[in-house]
């Protein structure tokens, strides 16, 4: 006869993830972060349909184009970072931490990816590059120390805040769909960033913070064109 109490109980025990388990998870998300298969978990953030949008002229479209190209490489790399962060820690707590944020951050990425395609615009050629340099930045972080790698988040997602204000000051004012999207991302950024200080982040020295806003620069220089 079948134990129902006992069945329950055993389908409620938590199921253990081998490191093998997570390694193929994390390839998995590789695959799909670089191919573009992404599926948002929340609705893409819309602009208010009153007074109707002024079409972009092409100009204005290039501009925005470009920007949201430099966005979207911005969230693979969140990807590769919040993945290999996840990875090399063996705090299961903390794990979870970089498991959320790597949703959000996939919300963030199917959302560029579809205003880019509203847009005309492509991603850029060099999606595999970020993700790697993103990805192996990650697991020297994590394999360091738990509170260094949550210092990286906090430097990090304090960088792409600012970089978003940036970009909402120049993308045209009649590109209200791009400028929504822009401004859900950059709260959500702050909301990483204040929850990495609130784990117990240690400070960045200041040479190492230079040099990430040095890789920064270069990086969405180049995915402006490429």
């Amino acid at each position: 006869m079948l134990d129902f109490h006992a069945h329950t109980r055993s389908a409620m025990l938590p199921v253990a993830i081998s490191p093998l388990d997570r390694l193929v998870a994390a390839a998995d998300n590789a695959l799909r972060t670089i191919s573009g298969a992404n599926i948002a978990s929340r609705a893409c953030p819309t602009a208010p349909e009153e007074p109707p949008p002024e079409p972009l002229d092409p100009a204005q479209q290039r501009l925005s184009g470009a920007l949201m190209r430099v966005n979207h490489v911005g969230e693979v790399c969140a990807q590769a970072l919040y993945n290999a962060q996840a990875l090399a820690t063996r705090d299961p707590a903390l794990r979870s931490q970089f498991e959320r944020a790597s949703r959000e951050e996939t919300d963030h990425l199917a959302w560029t990816q579809q205003r880019l395609r509203e847009l005309g615009a492509r991603p850029s050629l060099l999606n595999p590059l970020w993700y790697a340099g993103a990805f192996g930045i990650g697991w020297l972080a994590g394999t360091m120390s738990d509170r260094l790698s949550l210092g990286f988040v906090v430097e990090t997602e304090r960088q792409v805040e600012r970089h978003l204000q940036g970009h909402l000051d120049r993308l045209p004012s009649a590109d209200r769909a791009s400028r929504a999207i822009v401004g859900q991302m950059k709260d959500d950024e702050a909301r990483h960033a204040m929850q990495a200080e609130q784990a117990g982040a240690a400070p960045l020295p200041a040479p190492l913070r230079l040099a990430m806003r040095a890789a920064a620069k270069v990086m969405t220089s180049t995915a402006h064109y490429l």
